[in-house]
């Protein structure tokens, strides 16, 4: 499940063939010039993903974050607004905010899951509630023990799929997927692994996301395009551009398919 930030890198993901996607909180905030990390509202952010949303015609699994409020409530209220917008699922994290404290309580936590499937439920749809803990990307000291501790806390609260970010090898996943007692996501593009789609699957794992890697690697492009002009003076970096007829053609085609 790839990660689109717009209309036009969701449209290149679908157009690829893959039956899914999600959106990447991340990429939708380095294409507005901005840092990660919530720092877009909640109404700002679902606007963006509502325009991934509108823009394809598979579904659409919207990054929330840590869901636009610390309370249940507010979390819920998240939710329905996501659904009303078209989404089919999300992802939820437990990060806090707070530099000293980063991960919110454990309860709290599980509290504001709970919230969200029941708010999912009440609609009567589908709704895949992809619960994520960030006990290895806060070094916390017990990183496993803990990652695995929230994750089946979140499992039982209602979550469907659990995601724990941070751990790229072999070893560590599988550690997780047989303590954790729910579906596994692993996203890929945050390390230099060589784990590949195959063996993930081997190791149990059952979504694989790339979070906003794909968004970052557009950048470097931007970035490394934008020195070689500046300081060879030469444009090498658009022998591999997709050209701009063909482009022009993808696009048109996906004005009629949707």
């Amino acid at each position: 499940m790839p990660n689109a930030w717009d209309a036009g890198s969701a449209r290149m993901l679908a157009g690829c063939g893959f039956s899914a996607i999600g959106t990447t909180s991340a990429g939708i905030a380095f294409a507005a010039g901005l840092p990660d990390y919530q720092v877009l509202d909640r109404e700002t952010m679902l606007a963006r993903v509502k325009a991934i949303v509108d823009a394809v015609d598979i579904p659409v699994s919207a990054d929330l974050e840590a869901g636009y409020g610390i309370q249940p409530s507010e979390v819920a209220e998240t939710i329905r607004q996501a659904i009303a917008i078209g989404v089919v699922g999300c992802n939820l994290e437990d990060l806090s905010g707070d530099k000293s404290s980063p991960l919110l309580d454990a309860e709290l936590a599980s509290e504001r899951i709970y919230a969200a499937r029941k708010e999912a439920d009440a609609n009567n749809l589908p709704f895949t509630l992809t619960a994520r803990t960030d006990a290895f990307l806060t070094n916390h000291p017990n990183a496993f023990d803990e990652a695995v501790r929230r994750a089946n806390m979140y499992y039982k609260a209602g979550a469907d799929c659990l995601f724990v970010p941070g751990v790229g090898d072999a070893e560590t996943i599988g550690k997780l997927v047989n303590s954790i007692q729910g579906p596994i996501n692993v996203v890929m593009g945050l390390t230099q692994g060589k784990l590949t789609v195959d063996h993930l699957k081997s190791l149990g794992v059952r979504r694989i996301s790339i979070g906003g890697s794909l968004a970052r690697a557009c950048f470097g492009l931007i970035r490394r395009a934008a020195l070689e002009i500046k300081e060879t003076g030469s444009f090498t970096f658009a022998d591999n551009q997709y050209p701009h007829n063909e482009l022009c053609e993808f696009f048109e085609a996906w004005e009629t398919r949707t």
